[in-house]
């Protein structure tokens, strides 16, 4: 995504900073294990942490599947911080170091070129995780971010009601160097342009920062006026976050809807300042990557385990084996059906006293 921060309120600002310092200390984790040429070695590249599913969810699930399925290999993970330079040098270090399967999240997808064809030379296959990375790819597993544009488009069509084709919309998209970025943006376009008055204001914010979607919202309401504005959609919840904290400080309360689940956008949908979300289930995208990286560090086939074959960005590299998952837009009262339900978040989690009467109306104990 993929398909899959992703990628805002106090809380989720100062867990992003504590993420942030963590992936710091943990950067050079990979540097310190051995060579990593003994073939039971898989290295791990996720690009940020600004988006708190990466070190919520994608790290551990694909840890723990790796060590599930092979019980002697080892994982050599580094976070680039949304730094692309940081990323190369992650990336030629596992090569150097003898690994022979990468899971790579890419920084800019445009950047990686030169990398895995160094790393497809010397023996060292790449598996491109959520983002499309360009490159000779050994496979390739995410979410059909288009469709996922759409169901946000939809979301939003949905909570604007019949006033939707009167409605200016404002459009906060993701950034320009995630491959999927476009995707959301083309497939939100192909439902909001034939179901609302006009996106009014739009832009594209780098690293998915939320801050950045906090500034160019206020810069939107500044150009548009308070009642310029219907709804909002943004790229994911981060974002939404700081957009949600623009709108109030104007007095403005429009829907906004984002992507991810994050735990504080799922608060946000239970109190009501968020109208949806994207969840997308991050677990079997993770673990199939996982299986995938195992069996090519044990030559075996994968197969089973995609079920297209997709061409890269440029169109340079065609045929990429890939296993693209669905996800679903949901409301507050789709919370307790899938969220807990699936037991992304535990109900203790979500339900903080902040939040409890909202959880008991929305069913969630």
């Amino acid at each position: 995504m993929n398909a899959l921060t992703r990628r805002v309120g106090i809380g989720t600002v100062t867990v992003s900073m504590a993420l942030a310092l963590a992936a710091c200390g943990e950067a050079g984790d990979g540097d310190d294990k051995g060579s990593g040429g003994d073939g039971k070695t898989i290295g791990l590249l996720l690009p940020e942490n600004k988006t708190t599913r990466y070190e919520t969810f994608d790290r551990p699930i694909m840890e723990a599947k790796i060590k599930s399925l092979c019980s002697d290999c080892e994982v050599k993970y580094n976070n680039a911080a949304q730094d692309i330079e940081t990323q190369k040098k992650q990336f030629d270090a596992l090569i150097t170091q003898g690994v022979k399967v990468i899971i790579l999240d890419s920084v800019d997808y445009k950047s990686t070129k030169g990398w895995i064809d160094r790393a497809k030379k010397e023996g060292v296959q790449v598996v491109a995780y959520d983002r499309l990375a360009e490159g000779p790819l050994a496979a390739y597993v995410s979410y059909d971010n288009e469709k996922i544009g759409r169901l946000q488009g939809g979301a939003l069509v949905k909570a604007l009601g019949s006033d939707a084709k009167d409605s200016n919309v404002v459009m906060i998209n993701g950034s320009p160097t995630d491959p999927n970025a476009p995707f959301f943006k083309k497939g939100a376009h192909s439902v909001l342009d034939k179901n609302v008055k006009k996106v009014a204001y739009e832009q594209d914010i780098p690293d998915w920062s939320p801050d950045e979607a906090n500034k160019k919202m206020a810069a939107a309401i500044d150009k548009l006026g308070k009642d310029g504005i219907d709804g909002v959609y943004s790229a994911n919840d981060g974002m939404a976050g700081g957009i949600i904290t623009a709108l109030k400080q104007r007095g403005i309360d429009v829907p906004v809807g984002g992507q991810d689940a994050e735990l504080a956008g799922i608060q946000r949908l239970l109190s009501g300042d968020q109208a949806f979300t994207i969840y997308k289930q991050i677990k079997p995208e993770a673990e199939t990557t996982a299986e995938i990286a195992v069996r090519l560090l044990k030559d075996k086939k994968i197969d089973d385990l995609t079920d297209r074959k997709v061409n890269s960005l440029s169109g340079d590299y065609k045929g990429i084996p890939a296993k693209l998952y669905d996800a679903q837009a949901i409301t507050k009262d789709e919370v307790a059906d899938t969220i807990v339900k699936d037991k992304v978040y535990k109900a203790s989690d979500i339900c903080t006293k902040q939040f409890k009467k909202a959880c008991d109306e929305a069913g969630i104990k």
